[in-house]
């Protein structure tokens, strides 16, 4: 969450250095530096905060990318990975005296062995198109973010991201099984492997999730499962958010395990409706989306125990898919929520946050309250089964008052997470966004191990420095600031 600063400007004899340097083995196109060529990488899919590179790099190969790696690093000059630019947490957010180093290029599907699962890819290759690639052998890889036709596996690793399924099968953390690539140094590094297990430390979780922070991914072998015989969908209305919320809680203890448990209050669904035509309640103040799958017999047998738990938790409506087809229509209008409410106001901020199950009733209201408060409209949408939730919060990036106020409404609900028992993030990544957040999740002694991490990897902190892990000089700032009801400091970027 940022605050207004000039544009910073580019060193130009600093850019013709590395310009030159990096033109010593990539070609002349994969070499970007004039304004009109790097202006498309100056944010990710957080688009509130902007800034153009010095230099954009396009290696092919991985001997590139390590090229690239140690003569920035003989330099002294930021390297910030980038994958498909569909983040949201602005952790690809450039730096106006370092690289952007673009894995674009790297799409290939290196192999695939549909009697071990397992399939070995390029950090660019688009989730979804792993799914399509498998699809002949009956399988399919699991995580399945509201982007996926668009987001890389590379990104996907980075953010440790999920998706409507991430419930029952877990998010890309649980789907990956080795992540190969280099350190800034361009020194190789291989964490995991195709095996039950992997000697020594698990280095593979702590690179899942590590935001460009530690290495650059130049291959990933992921884990994929048979598809399912069947699903089928359980669309439920409620007369009230809170209700839906308990409802969720309801379904978990009653020991069923949803392939997908979702849930949209009426504001998205209303927003989705218009958009996709996907057949939902516009009456319902809160719908819930609950699919089973598995053989038939299975399925049959959950969808039927779904029904009753969301019957006796005050359900007032439900409705089964029929087939294949009305199923994908349900979800599409999930999918879509992010898009759908692009239509119906200039920008929008796309949260992300985690918070117990059984606090879901009172996040909501927290976030009405809010809306009054910051008079600005907020739809919601959440991963529900795992409270995962994505407030929408709806604004006019061209007034600068609406963006401070949106920063602010970002904070308390954030926080307010925090405050219930939740986390900052679940699958978004810190980035530059929840920086400040940061400080009050963790502890200056966690702050300072996090640090400690990275400096194992980047001695020099080159790689994508100034994301996801404050300074502890920022954290003393920002809490003396909370506790002295100041104003509160963001991070010094600019702003759209």
């Amino acid at each position: 969450m940022g605050k207004a600063v000039p544009v910073e400007r580019i060193d130009a004899s600093r850019q013709r250095e590395v310009v030159r340097r990096l033109r010593e083995f990539l070609p002349a196109h994969s070499v970007l530096f004039e304004d009109e060529d790097t202006r498309p990488y100056e944010c990710d899919g957080l688009t509130a905060y902007r800034r153009a590179p010095m230099v954009v790099a396009l290696p092919e190969t991985d001997e590139q990318v390590r090229r690239v790696l140690q003569a920035c690093s003989a330099l002294g000059v930021p390297v910030v990975p980038r994958g498909a630019g569909t983040g949201l947490s602005g952790g690809a957010l450039p730096l106006a005296d370092g690289v952007l180093l673009s894995m674009a290029k790297f799409m290939r599907a290196l192999r695939v062995d549909p009697v071990a699962r397992v399939a070995v890819v390029q950090p660019g290759v688009r989730n979804a198109a792993i799914s399509d690639l498998v699809a002949p052998f009956g399988l399919y890889y699991a995580p399945d973010p509201s982007s996926q036709i668009a987001c890389s596996i590379g990104g996907n690793v980075a953010e440790n991201s999920g998706g409507v399924h991430c419930l029952k099968y877990g998010l890309t953390v649980h789907n990956v099984m080795r992540v190969r690539g280099y350190t800034i140094d361009g020194e190789p590094v291989d964490f995991g492997g195709e095996a039950l297990d992997a000697p020594g430390y698990d280095l593979l979780a702590l690179a899942i999730g590590s935001e460009g922070l530690l290495v650059v991914i130049t291959e990933v072998t992921v884990k994929l499962l048979p598809k399912p015989q069947l699903a089928r969908v359980v669309m439920a209305s409620f007369g009230d958010v809170e209700t839906a919320g308990q409802a969720v809680a309801a379904v978990i203890a009653a020991g069923i395990i949803p392939a997908g448990l979702e849930m949209m209050d009426k504001p998205a669904t209303r927003a989705v409706e218009e958009f996709v035509r996907a057949g939902y309640d516009l009456d319902a103040a809160a719908i819930l989306l609950c699919e089973s799958d598995g053989t038939p017999e299975e399925v049959e047998e959950e969808i039927a125990r779904v029904k009753q738990v969301l019957s006796d938790a005050g359900a007032t409506r439900m409705t089964v898919s029929r087939d294949e087809a009305e199923r994908l229509r349900f979800w599409s209008g999930r999918k879509a929520a992010f898009p759908a409410v692009g239509r119906i106001s200039p920008d929008y901020y796309c949260m992300d946050g985690t918070i117990p199950r059984r606090r879901l009733g009172e996040i909501l209201r927290f976030i009405g309250e809010m809306e009054r408060k910051y008079g600005l409209r907020c739809p919601n949408v959440f991963h529900a089964g795992d409270g995962n939730l994505h407030p929408l919060i709806l604004y006019d990036a061209n007034d600068p008052e609406q963006l401070r106020r949106t920063e602010q409404f970002a904070r308390e609900v954030l926080e307010k997470c925090v405050e219930v028992g939740g986390t900052i993030t679940g699958e978004h990544g810190v980035g530059v966004e929840k920086i400040d957040q940061m400080c009050t999740q963790f502890g200056s002694a966690e702050i300072e191990t996090f640090h400690a991490l990275k400096h194992a990897f980047d001695p020099v902190g080159l790689l994508n420095p100034g994301k996801a892990v404050p300074t502890l000089a920022r954290c003393a700032e920002y809490r003396g600031m909370h506790v002295h009801g100041g104003q509160l400091p963001f991070p010094d970027l600019p702003r759209f």
